[in-house]
């Protein structure tokens, strides 16, 4: 990743909508309403509007973290959840926002690694490569490459394991890689409770592969 990113780069973030966990029936009512929650300020708000209904979408988390303290998937949404804040609040005083979602992902990763299908792998893998390195921020390419195959390990199939896989290559000029990933988030299979949040994916997938696609044109 190139280090001259800003935090605006965390924006990258919106894999919450998209996670390949169990379908909505099987989370928590409170997880369940952070997800839904989110979905709605990311794709239908904008501006200061959204950057206001994320502020107030964290310190529900925080509450739902405190009522379901051993629940990874609570831990897990309250991670992107910040994490995604600071994407959309920008500048240095995002930072805080990154580290504590980094905090949250990684209790997430302590309580249940394989809860949501790995969710937790993808949003710490991608969040240390969408996060500037050091001095500015912690951000480290090969760590997050680490823990983003370790997501696949988990979910192989998954569009979002594959999808941000496939966007971590891109970033680091491997396109011919990127490419074999992001073809396989495509071919995903669609999930009937998550209309809005395939779409929104399969549209950031469509982009990605133009991007592989002009790169590797004579």
């Amino acid at each position: 990743m190139s280090k001259s990113k800003t935090l605006s780069c965390l924006l990258l973030l919106a894999l919450l909508l998209c996670f390949q966990g169990p379908a909505l029936a099987q989370l928590d009512p409170d997880v369940q309403r952070l997800q839904k929650r989110w979905a709605e300020i990311n794709y239908q708000l904008a501006g200061k509007t959204q950057e206001t209904a994320f502020k107030s979408l964290v310190e529900e988390a925080e509450q739902v973290t405190q009522a379901h303290p051993d629940q990874a998937e609570a831990w897990i949404w309250s991670g992107i959840i910040k994490s995604t804040y600071a994407g959309a609040k920008g500048g240095l005083g995002a930072l805080k926002y990154a580290k504590a979602s980094r905090k949250e992902l990684e209790h997430a990763l302590d309580l249940d690694s394989d809860a949501l299908q790995g969710s937790a792998y993808t949003s710490l893998g991608t969040l240390y490569y969408s996060v500037p390195g050091w001095p500015v921020g912690f951000g480290n390419d090969e760590k997050a490459e680490s823990l983003l195959l370790k997501a696949l390990d988990i979910n192989p199939d998954g569009i979002d394991s594959n999808y941000f896989y496939g966007s971590f290559l891109l970033d680091q000029k491997r396109y011919e890689e990127a490419r074999k990933f992001l073809m396989q988030a495509r071919s995903a299979a669609p999930r009937p409770d998550r209309p809005i949040a395939d779409a929104g994916r399969q549209e950031e997938i469509a982009l990605a592969l133009l991007e592989v696609e002009k790169q590797l044109s004579p």
